[in-house]
């Protein structure tokens, strides 16, 4: 598998906060990579170390192959030859100059003729060859982060990198722009990597995602598995909703308050293996729990509030068992709030251990 980024044991510190923690990552070429976690998580300070706009104190970055740095060895390659692109949160256009001219700044050292003839290409890429004469105050917000994904884009580097860029967009435009960037990124085969604190724009938008805290990389993997299968607590609880329940291990499944959950084969063996015996924890999405009417008082929960989110329902339930619970159903099946209810596992439905 050819990587594009290889990071090894990087670190970085500012004074006494260790911002990045011997990270390891190995991004795939043509791959669209995110990296996901809280603020202050360290995440943008790694965008920054790829790029060279930050040195690391420890370990090793390279792209394509190529050595960027080394501490070790004193080697640091600075960002304006790192041939890597970049797309921030606030566009850094300049306002004085067009559409056009921003996009072919990042040209300079070409040829005149070639700069317009790339900048012009790389705006239609976007869909914006027809705004070429606007400023960047006469653009929507969505419309300048394009011109800024043309302007990293137009000097085909090897890399792109993304830091937070959708995050100051309203939802409605968030979640078409992100479409759209995805789009354009996979038409281009570009290597790509997204950072992000919110977790539906990387689970939808990225092949694999690292999951990280405190300066450290505690979860790599695709989409689905990160959701199903979080590492541990911290990042089940961080990656969309969660309950976590105590259970009793009983042959391939596990016993809980509200019925018993199936472990899954990929917790069975290895370092994580589900324990033949004895007492877990487990971590339940709210999908995974059935909600149903209940009739002649035989209920085993209360609904206690929902959110009505149109497609589906999140309900907040308090169990006879003493916990509070989420449940998430389809629309069609609504719940009062003081409704009796009866809550059991979907089926087949498959946990994760999280101790």
């Amino acid at each position: 598998m050819d990587h594009s980024i290889e990071i090894k044991s990087v670190s970085k510190s500012f004074g006494s906060v260790k911002a990045v923690d011997r990270a390891n990552l190995a991004v795939r070429e043509g791959e669209l990579f995110g990296v996901l976690g809280p603020s202050g998580c360290g995440k943008s300070t790694l965008l920054r170390l790829i790029m060279g706009f930050e040195r690391p104190d420890a370990g090793t970055i390279r792209v394509r192959g190529k050595l960027l740095a080394d501490p070790a060895d004193g080697f640091f390659t600075p960002p304006e030859r790192r041939h890597i692109g970049m797309v921030v949160q606030d566009y850094a256009l300049f306002p004085h100059l067009t559409v056009l001219q921003n996009v072919k700044f990042g040209l300079r050292g070409r040829e005149r003729g070639k700069r317009e003839e790339t900048a012009s290409r790389a705006l239609e890429l976007v869909g914006l060859q027809h705004k070429a004469d606007r400023h960047p105050h006469e653009l929507s917000g969505g419309e300048r982060q394009r011109v800024a994904l043309a302007r990293a884009l137009a000097p085909e580097p090897e890399v792109v990198l993304l830091d937070e860029p959708f995050s100051s967009l309203d939802a409605s435009l968030r979640a078409e722009l992100r479409r759209d960037v995805e789009l354009i990124l996979r038409d281009v085969g570009a290597t790509a990597v997204l950072v992000t604190h919110d977790q539906e724009e990387a689970l939808s938008m990225c092949d694999r995602v690292a999951v990280m805290r405190q300066g450290r990389v505690v979860q790599v993997g695709d989409p689905r598995e990160i959701y199903w299968h979080p590492s541990d607590r911290w990042v089940a609880q961080f990656v969309g909703e969660v309950n976590v329940l105590p259970g009793l291990v009983e042959g391939d499944g596990v016993r809980t308050d509200i019925g018993v959950f199936d472990v899954p084969d990929s917790q069975r063996s290895g370092p994580r293996a589900c324990p033949r015996a004895g007492h877990v924890h487990v971590a339940v999405r709210p999908e995974q729990l059935f909600v149903g009417s209940a009739s002649d008082g035989d209920g085993d929960a209360e609904v206690v509030d929902r959110e009505f989110y149109g497609h589906d329902v999140l309900y907040r339930l308090r169990h006879d068992c003493g916990r509070t619970l989420l449940a998430q159903r389809p629309s069609v099946e609504l719940h009062e709030v003081g409704e009796r209810v009866r809550v059991h596992p979907t089926q087949p439905s498959m946990i994760s251990l999280v101790d």
